[in-house]
């Protein structure tokens, strides 16, 4: 239901330009807003009108009319002031405020339709049926932003949002827990992955600068069909718990991105366990000291490169194949070969998984 502050709102700009009072009754006669006091016109006169057949009436001075939706009867508006016009106004302060009606109502109906649809609790045929009521296009590219603010303060990351992508070009801007904000993103001529990545990078930077918060953004693939608005928001939730475990360090991580996490975030715990046994026994990569740990992750980085990555870690190239080969010992895998390097890999993205699922038990 529209607010009372909106409607005093209405009220209040038009107060201003025509000089008549306007003040707006609910049924039970008590005041919603007002621009004066009409102390002539009590709850009982309100109430007498309510049950009235007529839509309006003159009683001394004041017009009363009907405020509907759809042809309910929600509120009374009471007009007052000096000319011939009152009556003329108090119908265009009626118009505006059933037009309000329907565009609040409008928009609470398009945010709970967005819910049940990325919720999947929506029949296909009701999808359609209600997509068209609300005039959303059935079939257009979409994709599903996922915005990480862990606790939303005042509804800041929305109105930002909304400041951002407007539902005029398409975008909708919803949520379904406390946590998180969902921006349903349309796209035209672009759907590639860097337009979607600027689409991300640009909310990450927005909410870092205007208001201070540290945000993750992930996102899903483009879907054409309405109906596949929920698969997409399912990849965007996706991204984001995978990103959390294997890419920790980023603040924007796309589904279409995740690589192999993705399948490791599937795997059974058992069976990561068996691999990390079977791979180094009782030492596993977590025992490790920061230092060694720094240097693997360097060495991935540039691509097994001892160069280019003794520059980088600012030691001698000599240190650095020290280190290679102190792994080697300690793990029996030499990180200078590339199936060997890529099961250590593999490996250490297990235990990070492995410690997430340990973090979530207790």
């Amino acid at each position: 239901m529209i607010s009372s502050q909106i409607i005093q709102t209405s009220i209040d700009e038009l107060r201003a330009i025509t000089k008549v009072d306007l003040n707006v009754y609910d049924l039970g006669g008590q005041p919603v807003a007002s621009t004066a006091d009409m102390d002539s016109i009590t709850g009982e006169l309100i109430k007498g009108f309510v049950v009235s057949p007529a839509d309006s009436q003159i009683i001394g001075a004041y017009h009363l009319l009907k405020i509907l939706d759809e042809g309910e009867l929600l509120y009374i508006l009471v007009a007052n002031g000096p000319g011939d016009d009152v009556y003329m106004v108090g119908k265009i302060a009626v118009c505006q405020i059933q037009n309000l009606i329907i565009a609040y109502k409008e928009r609470f109906d398009r945010n709970n339709f967005f819910q049940n649809l990325l919720l999947d609790n929506l029949l296909l045929v009701d999808i359609y049926n209600r997509a068209k009521k609300l005039h959303v296009e059935a079939t257009a590219p979409r994709a599903v932003y996922l915005i990480e603010t862990r606790m939303e303060k005042d509804g800041i990351v929305t109105e930002l949002l909304k400041g951002m992508f407007s539902s005029q070009g398409g975008d909708y801007i919803t949520a379904v827990d406390e946590s998180n904000v969902i921006l349903i993103k349309a796209f035209e001529d672009r759907t590639d992955q860097e337009a979607m990545n600027e689409v991300a990078e640009t909310i990450v930077s927005l909410m870092n600068t205007e208001a201070l918060l540290n945000v993750r953004v992930a996102y899903g693939t483009v879907v054409q069909e309405l109906k596949d608005v929920s698969k997409s928001y399912k990849e965007a939730k996706l991204a984001l718990d995978v990103g959390k475990i294997f890419y920790s360090e980023k603040k924007v991580v796309a589904y279409s991105a995740l690589g192999i996490g993705r399948l490791i975030y599937q795997l059974p715990i058992n069976l990561c366990r068996i691999f990390i046994e079977e791979v180094f026994g009782d030492n596993v990569p977590s025992d490790l000291d920061d230092e060694t740990l720094t240097t693997i992750q360097k060495f991935f980085e540039n691509n097994l490169n001892v160069s280019e990555t003794s520059r980088q870690l600012y030691v001698h190239r000599n240190t650095l194949v020290y280190r290679i080969e102190k792994i080697q010992k300690s793990t029996g895998l030499d990180l200078r070969n590339f199936d060997d390097a890529l099961t250590f890999k593999i490996a250490l993205m297990v235990v990070n998984y492995m410690k997430y699922l340990d973090s979530i038990e207790f």
